[in-house]
C-alpha cells in the first residue's frame, strides 16, 4: 500500500525559495508550494509505506538549511 503524507514547514526568514528548491530535488517529493499562514511551506510526499515517508523526512527534509520546524500530516 502507498503512503501519502503533508508536511507543513516554517522557515527561517527569507529562506523559502532556497527550501523549495531543495525539496522538489528530492525522489518522494509528489509537489511543494510557498503558502500564507503559520507554515511558509507545504509539500506533499509519496511512498512506498509509512516507513519510507518517515525516513524522506527525518534524513532528508530536517536536514535542509532554512527548515526550522515541520509538521507531518500523514493522509488516512
Amino acid at each position: 500500500m502507498a503512503a501519502k503524507a503533508f508536511v507543513l514547514i516554517e522557515t527561517t526568514v527569507g529562506k523559502n525559495k532556497e527550501v523549495v528548491t531543495a525539496l522538489g530535488k528530492l525522489k518522494g517529493v509528489v509537489s511543494v508550494d510557498i503558502v500564507t499562514g503559520p507554515y511558509d511551506v507545504i509539500a506533499i510526499l509519496e511512498g512506498e509505506s509509512l516507513n519510507d515517508i518517515g525516513d524522506l523526512v527525518t534524513g532528508k527534509i530536517h536536514p535542509i538549511p532554512g527548515i526550522s520546524r515541520t509538521v507531518t500530516c500523514l493522509a488516512i
